[in-house]
């Protein structure tokens, strides 16, 4: 295995957990905006996307129904995603 292939699985297996935390993270706050308590933070919510979370952010809006009519949510979210696949796509050609 050489260090392309593994930084592969290094990023690759980091999008996958933050994807996963982010999915988790939108599902709680809108859990907490029904029950109306004390929310997650727009910024919490925003920074699991850019980092490495987009996918899990995406998902997060789209089952949750949560953040939809925030424009600056879907930019964030957008741009990180297309960030994050580009650089996943980069790694593939890199490793093979």
């Amino acid at each position: 295995m050489t260090l392309n292939q593994i930084i592969l699985i290094a990023y690759a297996g980091l999008v996958v957990i933050m994807s996963l935390v982010a999915l988790m993270a939108y599902f709680r706050d809108k859990k907490l905006a029904v029950k109306q308590k004390e929310r997650t933070k727009e910024k919490t919510l925003l920074f699991y996307a850019v980092f490495f979370g987009a996918l899990g952010a995406l998902l997060g809006r789209i089952l949750a129904h949560h953040k939809t009519d925030k424009v600056y949510f879907s930019i964030v979210i957008y741009f990180s995603l297309l960030t994050q696949a580009a650089t996943l796509a980069l790694l593939v050609l890199l490793a093979f």
